[in-house]
């Protein structure tokens, strides 16, 4: 059976798409779906379907496949996406290129790497907790996403990377503007502004190479093996764009979750140690990244009962996945002491985020600094009242007010 139905993802999706889960979950798990910028695709929103589906050589990622595909449908032209910031990086590619390709970082994202970065992440978020305090000495409010939540991840991307801190807030106007529904032309200057700064840096970094991640890549050989320097701008696009977007609204959208939920805010205040697996949790109950970027049918899937024809877009529902009720009761209840393992928050398969132990170790420094720091931590603005970024790839809180 193939479905006919199109809905239209425009409208109060951003602000709760929720509800819309729900009713697909029910009614229509594979569904299709037109998308903001014109875009008509298929939408999996049952867990028991996403999950293997990240992991489906026949769903494929190659940019260059993607965007013939796009290129045959009838939205304007010159529409810009995501996904052409990335073209050719690890995110968009399929064995044996993102073999190749996540190779050469794999060794920066170790388990043993990523812990011996604790004391640094640890001295950022005291230095921004103790920004944070001198602001609201007044008893002003203060924004957790300007002052917190944005700089811990940036600062530590672009310290790997090697970025000059003057040019680090760049960034978050750019990526802020290239995952969002902005007019196509906005995002295309963005794109075009971030691309051309970083073949720059690239560029320094083979003439200069340094002790950073960035310089790392750029140099990269392995097995005779090497990185073209476009390969090296997107891999540096992705990094950043990933490393810091992720950990933003992890602790922007786990902050919100924690002061709209006081009995689960008082539980971790009682027990921190159990503020790693209320990370997890964050990740499924609220979690960073909406929908999956985009893959394609190499040839004819079923999922659901629903067959998905050769040569169509099939964006997977991580959210939704993470808050179906036949994996996970009571999902839209936060619990921080929920066994929430199995997510898909992080994708799932070779696709599966590389920054992933980076991002739950910045989350578990941040919350344990909040929670230490600023034990009256309330919010200053009605939840009703927050507004959500206007994307389908992210999701998160534009802003969160708070009294310290």
């Amino acid at each position: 059976m193939t479905q006919s139905t199109t809905i239209d993802l425009l409208g109060p999706f951003f602000d709760d798409p929720d509800e819309l889960y729900q009713r697909l979950r029910r009614e229509s798990p594979v569904v299709r779906v037109t998308l903001p910028t014109g875009l008509n695709a298929w939408m999996v929103t049952r867990f028991a379907d996403v999950r293997p589906a990240l992991r489906d050589p026949r769903l494929a990622k190659n940019a260059a496949h993607v965007a013939d595909i796009i290129e045959r449908q009838p939205i304007p032209h010159g529409q810009y996406r995501f996904e052409d910031v990335l073209s050719p990086s690890m995110l968009n590619s399929d064995p044996p290129d993102h073999t190749r390709l996540r190779k050469l970082v794999t060794r920066a994202f170790t388990g043993r790497a990523i812990a011996q970065m604790r004391p640094r992440i640890e001295e950022i978020a005291d230095r921004l907790a103790d920004t944070m305090r001198a602001k609201a000495a007044g008893g002003e409010t203060v924004d957790v996403i300007d002052e917190f939540a944005f700089p811990l991840p940036m600062t530590v991307i672009c310290e790997l990377l090697g970025v000059p801190d003057g040019e680090r807030d760049d960034f978050r106007a750019w990526s802020n503007t290239v995952l969002s529904v902005s007019a196509s032309h906005e995002r295309i200057a963005a794109a075009t502004a971030m691309h051309d700064y970083l073949a720059r840096l690239v560029s320094d970094k083979a003439a200069h190479p340094g002790e950073d991640i960035l310089s790392a890549i750029v140099q990269a050989a392995e097995e005779g093996d090497s990185l073209s320097t476009g390969e090296a701008i997107s891999m540096a696009q992705l990094l950043i764009v990933a490393g810091h977007e992720t950990t933003v609204n992890l602790i922007g959208n786990g902050v919100l979750a924690l002061l709209r939920h006081p009995d689960q805010l008082a539980a971790l205040r009682t027990d921190p140690s159990l503020i790693p697996n209320a990370v997890e949790e964050f990740l499924r109950v609220e979690g960073p990244v909406n929908l999956a970027t985009l893959r394609y049918t190499t040839e004819p899937v079923e999922l659901a009962g629903t067959t998905i024809p050769e040569g169509e877009i099939v964006l997977l529902s991580l959210i939704s996945a993470n808050r179906d009720p036949d994996r996970y009761p009571e999902p839209t209840e936060l619990d921080v002491h929920r066994d929430a393992s199995g997510h898909v928050a992080f994708g799932y398969g070779i696709h599966h985020c590389l920054g992933a132990p980076l991002a739950r170790l910045e989350g578990e420094i941040a919350f344990r600094t909040l929670l230490r720091r600023f034990p009256d931590l309330t919010l200053a603005e009605e939840p009703e009242r927050l507004a959500w970024r206007q994307s389908t790839l992210i999701h998160g809180v534009t802003r969160l007010p708070v009294h310290l």
